[in-house]
């Protein structure tokens, strides 16, 4: 009987995650960059022994969907659509890098130049800092040039937009919405990577197969209920049949 109660209370617990999850997603449908995240309920990983074993977080976010968003055209300077399989390279709040596809970037009071939802952006050095400037461009391969106040006309290249491959190493989205590399460390610079200039990508997010997934979850939900309510039936006449042999 506390087996049954136990597997109905994990079920439960899965489907509110994803439903979270789901949630999450509808939420963020127009959010810049934005990737959808995935959950999944049966996942099995294999064990020292070579065997296959069911892993107990089968609830939780494992990732996120990599398929692209769709590129909408701003005509912004500063706006970027990362473009094939490469991700920006910023600065994470714990000050450890970490990666996106949002490109709606902007100059700080500081001069610090920063993605929409404010992390700072990486270049070769480290977080790009503009210098004062008339005009800031950038070009296809992440270059950044400006044109500097008063004085010389000449565009100038002060940094470059860190790009990277997650091709080969194991990533995971986290809280944050950023792409981490599990266990630390840093993905390898995409020498080949490109960028669209006056565009952003948007969110992947598709709405109709979100509304599917929250119905599909619900009805999953309830299934998981009626479990726990049967576990509970059940329990009671054992119960009652106990007290009448009794008597």
């Amino acid at each position: 009987m506390d087996k049954l109660v136990y597997t109905a209370a994990t079920g439960l617990k899965a489907h509110m995650a994803a439903q979270a999850a789901i949630a999450n997603n509808m939420a963020n449908a127009s959010t810049i960059g934005f990737r959808a995240d995935r959950v999944v309920f049966d996942r099995l990983q294999v064990n020292g022994d070579g065997l296959n074993t069911r892993t107990p977080a089968s609830e939780e976010v494992v990732d996120a969907d990599r398929r692209p968003g769709a590129i909408m055209q701003t005509g912004r300077p500063l706006d970027v659509a990362i473009t094939g399989d490469s991700w920006l390279a910023v600065q994470a709040t714990d000050g450890t890098e970490a990666y996106t596809r949002r490109g709606d970037l902007q100059i700080s009071p500081t001069g610090v130049l920063e993605t929409g939802d404010g992390f700072p952006v990486m270049g070769s050095g480290g977080p790009i800092t503009v210098p004062p400037a008339s005009s800031v461009a950038i070009a296809a391969d992440g270059s950044i040039s400006i044109v500097p106040q008063g004085g010389d006309k000449t565009p100038q290249v002060i940094d470059k937009l860190k790009l990277v491959s997650p091709k080969g190493t194991t990533t995971v989205k986290g809280l944050d919405n950023l792409l981490h590399v599990r266990g630390g460390g840093v993905l390898p610079e995409d020498l080949d990577g490109k960028v669209e200039g006056g565009a952003l990508e948007g969110s992947n997010v598709n709405m109709t197969q979100a509304l599917v997934d929250m119905i599909e979850n619900q009805r999953s939900y309830e299934v998981q209920a009626n479990l726990m309510k049967q576990a509970k039936d059940m329990d009671e006449s054992a119960a009652s049949v106990m007290r009448v042999q009794q008597a």
